[in-house]
């Protein structure tokens, strides 16, 4: 089981790279859709990076962390609902929150 939580958090991970790529490209145009398309994604791959990795730069208290991480996957999520596509952006956010309260959960 924590082997397949863990394949899921990588695909969540992927995931909200993608989400927020798309919200980028989607809720503009111009040289706008490419700032936002383009640095949304870096935004969360550098917030992952610092603070909830497994190889993390900044070290948080556990429940910090799992903050942060929660703040990603709600980015992740909204970002979806505001490109249009609310059913996923739901289904996102049902699958992160679970994977990270059983990642949690498992942390302690």
């Amino acid at each position: 089981m924590i082997g397949a939580n863990l394949v899921l958090r990588f695909f969540l991970e992927l995931s909200a790279l993608a989400a927020t790529s798309y919200w980028g490209f989607a809720s503009s145009s111009g040289l706008t859709q490419w700032i936002l398309g383009l640095g949304a994604p870096l935004v969360i791959a550098v917030v992952w990076g610092l603070f909830v990795s497994p190889k993390a730069k900044i070290e948080l208290p556990r429940p910090a962390q799992f903050a942060v991480e929660l703040l990603v996957w709600a980015a992740a999520s909204f970002a979806l609902v505001a490109a249009g596509q609310v059913v996923l952006g739901l289904a996102f956010a049902a699958a992160a929150l679970t994977s990270g309260t059983l990642n949690y959960v498992r942390a302690h």
